[in-house]
């Protein structure tokens, strides 16, 4: 490993710890939240404000365990930098969580320019996902002489 390719993994491993420190206080705080709910039998999920709270914390533990997940592979040398997949992927991700919390008195105009992130993201998601499967598909067909990838007939692709 080069200097920097050294310094690139500890710089992963003290954020996949921050962020580990992070994820720990806020499933902490869902626990005791939702206790405190169950407690005192206010935990009713079909009340926006409630559902709203709840999962918009679930949502928010499922952010960063994700966006853990992407540097833990760094650290580990399974990729040299994060991806711009994962990086959209958390994009969207966080985006679906603002639509969950989102206030009933949201103007139209702020839930058109949601939306319409949220299209234009997963169009790149698509957009970047059909890359990598194209350059995989090739890779796997020049390293076999180009039969890697054929299905027998009446085979679906997965």
């Amino acid at each position: 490993m080069t200097l920097y390719e050294r310094f690139e993994q500890l710089v992963a491993l003290v954020l996949s710890g921050l962020i580990a420190v992070v994820i720990i206080v806020a499933l902490v705080e869902l626990v005791r939240v939702v206790t405190h709910m169950l407690a005192t039998e206010t935990l009713d999920v079909l009340e926006p404000e409630t559902f709203q709270l709840v999962f918009g914390m679930i949502m928010t533990v499922l952010i960063a365990l994700e966006f853990k997940h992407s540097i833990v592979k760094v650290a580990l040398r399974n990729e040299s930098i994060i991806q711009v997949k994962t990086v959209i992927l958390i994009a969207l991700i966080a985006l679906a969580r603002k639509f969950v919390v989102l206030e009933e008195q949201a103007s139209p105009a702020k839930v058109a320019a949601m939306a319409g992130a949220l299209l234009a993201l997963g169009l790149v998601y698509w957009l970047v996902r059909e890359r990598d499967d194209s350059a995989a598909r090739r890779g796997m067909e020049a390293g076999s002489g180009g039969r890697a990838g054929r299905r027998p007939p009446g085979q679906a692709r997965e």
